[in-house]
């Protein structure tokens, strides 16, 4: 590890001026490339105390032996310069997002004397025209057999082609009508590259004039009595509507724009993008990265426009850029996307309408794409055995964690306090054993004690398992062989298991325990333990907020490799158990805000609470119901009814119900207050029913 006082430039050496700068290691190998406004200040920034440098910064300055800088003359330049370093040397430090050569393209060969229309992936060559790209290369070829009606271009390879010059028969589709058959003279090679260019002014978007022109051919054909032409031209419109209808509209203003969506969490994150033209989508694709650097949402968006605009020139970059946030500085990013197209290019965060919605659906697409990525991640057998090696390399356990438990306190400025179990196995998470508590020892917000409290709980119901299995061992010495106890006897495996096979509530006990915390959180579950007389269970915490491991008894925390997947692992199991505690929590706290006077009618359930709702349209106007009218809903008897009257008696007398959205007194039409039917009514009769919805 070098110490970055060693090769820090001198004092005044750095200009200060725009440019871009290289970090070199021990062997010369270029690890981080950036750019700066103004390098001198950029650089000083490296070169200050490591302890207030993020980790991931300071792990690329000491791993860096030396670092060279370039001066140019503006922040475009700069930017010039950085793509193309990053893409030449491969820094290690940089954000890289994974190659998108998978990705088909339906690619128009215009740089041949005969246009050819085919699926292509890898690089874009110059002079062919691309449109894209797909998910799928079968989405292509649908498209293809659809528009070849209108627009026969030669489809086939060069091997065919030239067998059909010599020998003077088209292929198969020049016989049915989609190809114009230019190997054998049909059309000249005018007429075939006219087609070529009609079929690629449909294919980014200029769609109403080729439909016009058909459906006009059409009727002088009716008219002319030529109906099986007329008939040719019909199904050729609706092939053409057809392929239309595989990119429905999404902004009807006919943009032309790229939409840029991030989903990200601490070690990775996932981009998307829509290329929307002529308002309709016509190509996906997307990223996914590891986060090695420190970098913001606006980062990450200028390395995704870096990577799909790096290379492009002309229309290819659109005249609308949306994004989620906005690099900073945004000038020359916006002056880099302008000169690469020629004209000006907007970049710009949708704020409304058609554009923001879409947007939306972006995003959505952008999570799922993550989450699939790190499913993938998961399930692999090998990944999962190497993080679990790690984290016990990392934490100085005798073995591998087969066992994780992880804990994580929830509640809403101290009100509903609960905490959640999540329990991964082997890697993977085992749902069935995850467990729910509520704190009960104290009220109010304390989440150290309230750590304390529930792994005090549970190993309590831990210890108690273990006493049952040890006296029943002693009862029957010689049953069959199980599973050996913490003291070495052997336990009858079906002691640990409920009838139907499955494992009794608190019988097995982890290798590590992990909590949601740093040094507070893992000395309150340690001093549980210790307090339990238990010490063959290891604990640690992971910190939110720069991915620490923290261990009872040490200062500092543990600090895993960025690229380590124990660090993954971890973070998979931390988020679990937030995800699965604030569900509960919110469980609990929309229970409590629905609480109301019917909720005081024993058996009457959620069905008949619902029916009487719509029967009525309004609590109020079941408060008002007499016994006979309430008798009248299906499913409620007299019995019923006459307890839900006694329930509205006992509660306070209603107030009036407010429209939350505008803060006025719902009047229904006699001049007295009320909800409206539809929508979830609101109830006047409770204090809790009158708070709305939830935060």
């Amino acid at each position: 590890m070098a110490d970055p006082s060693s090769y820090r430039p001198k004092p005044g050496q750095i200009p200060d001026s725009p440019g871009v700068y290289r970090f070199r290691d021990e062997h010369r190998r270029v690890i981080y490339v950036g750019k700066a406004k103004s390098l001198r200040q950029r650089l000083a920034s490296y070169f200050q105390d490591l302890a207030n440098l993020h980790p991931r910064t300071r792990t690329m300055v000491t791993t860096a032996a030396s670092v060279e800088w370039t001066v140019v003359s503006t922040e475009v330049e700069a930017l010039q310069l950085e793509y193309s370093w990053i893409k030449e040397y491969d820094p290690r430090f940089n954000v890289k997002y994974r190659d998108d050569k998978s990705y088909p393209y339906l690619a128009v060969t215009m740089n041949e004397d005969f246009p050819r229309v085919q699926v292509m992936r890898g690089q874009k060559k110059k002079g062919v025209r691309y449109f894209g790209p797909y998910g799928h290369a079968w989405a292509i070829r649908d498209t293809v057999d659809l528009l070849l009606r209108v627009f026969p271009v030669r489809t086939c390879s060069k091997g065919v082609f030239k067998n059909a010059e010599r020998t003077g028969r088209p292929c198969l589709l020049g016989y049915i009508g989609k190809c114009s058959a230019p190997c054998v003279g049909r059309v000249t090679p005018d007429e075939h590259r006219e087609l070529a260019e009609e079929f690629c002014d449909f294919m980014t978007g200029r769609t109403g004039t080729y439909i016009r022109r058909l459906e006009k051919d059409m009727a002088a054909a009716a008219d002319e009595m030529e109906y099986e032409r007329a008939a040719r031209l019909r199904d050729d419109i609706e092939a053409l509507k057809k392929a239309m209808e595989k990119s429905a509209v999404v902004l009807t203003d006919a943009t032309d724009a790229d939409l840029v969506a991030l989903a990200e969490d601490e070690l990775e994150a996932a981009v998307q993008i829509f290329h929307v033209r002529g308002g309709r989508v016509r190509g996906q694709r997307g990223w996914v990265t590891d986060k090695v650097e420190a970098v913001t949402s606006g980062d990450l968006v200028e390395h995704a426009l870096q990577q799909l605009y790096g290379e492009e020139t002309g229309d290819a970059v659109p005249k609308e850029v949306l994004v989620p946030a906005l690099p900073d500085p945004l000038e020359p990013v916006q002056a880099w996307l302008t000169e690469r197209r020629g004209a000006n290019v907007s970049l710009r965060i949708p704020q409304r309408g058609d554009k923001k919605a879409l947007m939306e659906t972006v995003h959505r697409n952008a999570q799922q794409s993550l989450v699939l990525h790190k499913t993938k991640r998961a399930s692999d057998l090998t990944t999962r055995s190497r993080a679990l090696e790690e984290i016990a390399a990392a934490l100085d356990l005798d073995s591998a964690p087969l066992r994780i438990e992880c804990y994580d306190i929830s509640h809403l400025q101290g009100d509903d306090v609960v905490a959640s179990m999540v329990v991964f196995e082997d890697g993977l998470a085992r749902k069935s054993e995850y467990r729910r508590f509520e704190i009960k020892g104290f009220e109010g917000q304390d989440d150290v004690r309230s750590m304390h409290e529930v792994i005090t709980r549970r190993f309590k119901r831990y210890l108690s398992a273990q006493e049952k299995s040890r006296e029943w061992s002693d009862e029957e010495p010689d049953s069959a062989a199980g599973a050996e106890g913490a003291d070495g006897t052997i336990v009858e495996e079906s002691r640990l298991t409920e009838d139907d096979g499955r494992p009794k509530k608190f019988a097995y006990p982890p290798q590590l325990v992990v909590v949601d915390g740093g040094q507070p959180q893992v000395a309150a579950a340690k001093r549980a333990l210790d307090e339990l007389g238990i010490d063959d269970i290891a604990v640690c915490g992971l910190a939110k907020r720069l991915e620490e491991v923290w261990v009872p008894d040490e200062e500092d925390p543990v600090v895993l490799p960025r690229t380590s997947e124990g660090l993954y692992l971890l973070q998979r199991v931390r988020d679990e158990a937030h995800r699965f505690a604030i569900t509960y929590q919110r469980s609990k706290r929309a229970k409590r805000f629905r609480a109301g006077p019917l909720d005081e009618v024993p058996g009457l359930g959620d069905s008949r609470k619902q029916a009487l709702l719509k029967h009525f349209g309004s609590v109020k106007r079941l408060r008002a119901a007499t016994i006979d009218q309430i008798c009248e809903v299906p499913g409620i008897g007299r019995k019923t009814a006459e307890a839900i009257v006694a329930a509205f008696a006992q509660a306070a007398p209603a107030a009036p119900a407010v429209n939350t959205a505008t803060g006025e007194i719902i009047e229904e039409e006699d001049g007295t207050t009320d909800v409206p039917t539809g929508g979830e009514p609101v109830s006047a009769g409770a204090p809790e029913e009158r708070r709305g919805q939830e935060p």
